[in-house]
């Protein structure tokens, strides 16, 4: 089991020692907000080949802790001075008031667009259905079975058109 580290702890070894946080959420969510200093490198891509030297300190974070958690199995292996997973992720550190920066007029990530999208219309389809026509329900039936599609497959068309609008195009 990796050890972990408050955001409170991790700050006040940050004045003094030369710490690498690794944020291993996906590009998009890193954009957006993260920690000052902090170099994204996502879940996927961190593996034996992760370029440290024995003498590194790693603090491992994501949004919440859970994936750094998923992924401790990976970070056991890896054997520099120190590997470290900074509890409760980005919601911790942001939680005791510390510095992170933010991009304001990056999208949303992808993913959550996608959400909001077809939450929002199988909520719609549901409401219209019961309120003007039966035959609504179609709308979220369709909806629902592309989510069920983009599970099983790990492809989603939404996802897919949504990375051509001109907000997203821009946040790369």
């Amino acid at each position: 089991m990796i050890e972990t580290i408050s955001a409170t702890a991790l700050n006040k070894r940050l004045q003094n020692e030369k710490i690498r946080i690794i944020d291993i959420r996906s590009e998009d969510e890193f954009k957006r907000e993260h920690i000052e200093g902090a170099q994204n490198i996502p879940a996927e891509h961190v593996d034996d080949e992760f370029c440290y030297t024995n003498d590194d300190i790693l603090v491992f974070s994501c949004m919440s802790g859970v994936r750094t958690q998923n992924c401790s199995a990976k970070f056991k292996r890896m054997h520099a001075k120190e590997v470290l997973i900074l509890e409760g992720g980005l919601n911790a550190w942001k939680r005791e008031g510390l510095k992170t920066k933010k991009n304001e007029k990056a999208p949303l990530p992808i993913m959550r667009q996608v959400q909001i999208i077809v939450g929002s219309i199988i909520i719609l389809g549901v409401i219209l259905s019961y309120t003007v026509h039966h035959h609504f329900i179609i709308l979220s039936a369709f909806f629902g079975a592309g989510l069920l599609f983009a599970g099983v497959t790990g492809t989603c068309a939404l996802a897919k058109v949504l990375m051509y609008l001109p907000y997203n195009k821009n946040s790369k």
